[in-house]
């Protein structure tokens, strides 16, 4: 049992449950060719009668067998509807009862003989075209083939138990059979649907993998990038000028450059965080390199939990990034961090040099946000008179905890 669960788990699962469905309808049509020829052996008829009864029989199973198949791919939604089909098994199904009916008016077998033809037929019947047919139809088409067969047996003189038997049939026995064909198609489309979940949850997960590696490149090499540009212009100014301080800012370069090295490594294997202490160092530094004048405040800073600290620090690093790349002519930066009451620590930071308009959206602020949202943070930037850009998170925190 085990291993065939396994094998149904596997890549080629649904394909194998949809063949065991498939296989299950040639059951059931075996089943009634082994029920025919029981009655077919304990009847006391003539040859000719018997072969007659046992030939329609076997033609009734072959189209249930392919009425059954048709009706599972047209169920699952790979096939059209099988009108024919239905038509052919309802009229070989009439016709095959009308022939018992028939023998036992015409005195060729006896009443005893009629009550489990009927019941089997009833019974056998309502599977596939419940299966083929909505609910509504199906049920319909199956209640009057079964009164159709209940009030033939009638006819020829079926009263107290032996119609009872076919009544029960028709009431109890034809409904199960119709549900068990159609939780048989639910089951299959259920699996096949639960694959195909699967497999789009692995494609989503990779997906977010992308996502997740290009907002951490973004985040690790947009403001590294933005200083080297910086401190490159900064040297080639000196250079030109003939000061000796040009060495010292490309060897500031080249470590920047070494440092980002390490951090795609880290960024790569998954391990990188953002520390908020070293996030705000770096930001002054940068800053005041660039002649900005940087203020810091960062009030419960030590305090707060790695997580949040970590959000926070991306959030000081996108925000310096934007204002290396952004701001023109930018003279000050002020970043502060405080709470807002009991439940909620805040992060501003405000700078001037901000262009009037907007510029295209990039990946930077909305990759801050999906960051921020992991911990119900929120995420507000807004363009105030005089080239002043303000940008706000908020992420919940309970300050005496």
């Amino acid at each position: 049992m085990n291993d065939w669960v396994e094998r149904l788990g596997g890549p080629d699962g649904p394909g194998r449950y949809r063949r065991y469905a498939l296989g299950s309808v040639a059951y059931f049509a075996l089943f009634e060719v082994g029920l025919w020829a029981l009655w077919v052996a304990q009847t006391d008829a003539s040859a000719a009668t018997l072969t007659s009864v046992a030939v329609s029989a076997v033609l009734h199973a072959l189209i249930q067998v392919v009425l059954g198949r048709a009706a599972l791919r047209h169920y699952l939604g790979d096939g059209p509807l099988p009108a024919r089909l239905i038509v052919l098994y309802t009229t070989a199904t009439l016709a095959l009862a009308a022939l018992g009916c028939v023998l036992v008016a015409t005195g060729r077998i006896g009443e005893d003989s009629l009550p489990p033809y009927l019941f089997w037929l009833v019974m056998l019947y309502a599977g596939p075209p419940a299966l083929a047919l909505s609910r509504g139809g199906g049920a319909a088409l199956v209640a009057v083939v079964s009164v159709s067969i209940t009030a033939g047996g009638a006819a020829v003189g079926l009263r107290g138990t032996q119609l009872a038997l076919v009544v029960g049939a028709a009431v109890f026995l034809a409904p199960v059979m119709a549900v068990a064909f159609r939780a048989s198609g639910w089951s299959v489309r259920l699996v096949e649907e639960l694959a195909a979940a699967r497999q789009t949850q692995t494609r989503l997960a990779v997906a977010e993998e992308r996502l997740r590696f290009g907002r951490d490149l973004h985040d690790v090499l947009g403001r590294n990038l933005a200083v080297v540009a910086l401190k490159s212009e900064l040297a080639v100014q000196l250079v030109r000028r003939g000061r000796p301080e040009a060495e010292e800012q490309m060897r500031e370069v080249q470590r920047i450059a070494q440092d980002s090295q390490r951090e795609i490594r880290s960024v790569v294997r998954g391990y990188r965080t953002a520390d908020l202490h070293t996030e705000l160092a770096g930001a002054r530094s940068v800053l005041e390199a660039a002649g900005i004048t940087c203020r810091i405040e960062e009030g419960p800073a030590a305090r707060l939990p790695s997580d949040i600290q970590a959000a926070l620090g991306w959030a000081v690093r996108e925000a310096t990034t934007n204002v290396l790349r952004h701001a023109q002519g930018a003279s000050r930066c002020n970043v502060s961090l405080r709470t807002a009451g009991p439940g909620a620590v805040l992060l501003v930071v405000e700078n001037d040099g901000a262009p009037e308009a907007a510029e295209g959206p990039g990946t930077g602020l909305p990759g801050l946000r999906e960051r921020l949202s992991a911990l119900n943070g929120t995420l507000v930037t807004e363009r105030r008179p005089g080239g002043v850009f303000h940008l706000t998170v908020r992420i919940p925190w309970e300050a005496d905890a």
